[in-house]
């Protein structure tokens, strides 16, 4: 794994609390499948609604 994808799953292990299963689920595939970019745009869009950053 590259190391831009290592800092995105540690990101998303440490914003679990404030998110649904569901959305953790949905993220964490779309980082799976290599498609961090818009993984972190969607967890920062959640965040940012939920008023946590």
């Amino acid at each position: 794994m590259s190391k831009d994808t290592i800092e995105f799953f540690r990101e998303l292990k440490g914003s679990r609390p404030n998110l649904t299963v569901q959305q953790y689920r949905t993220i964490k595939g779309q980082a799976v499948k290599g498609n961090i970019a818009d993984a972190r745009k969607g967890l920062h869009k959640v965040l940012k609604r939920r008023n946590v950053r």
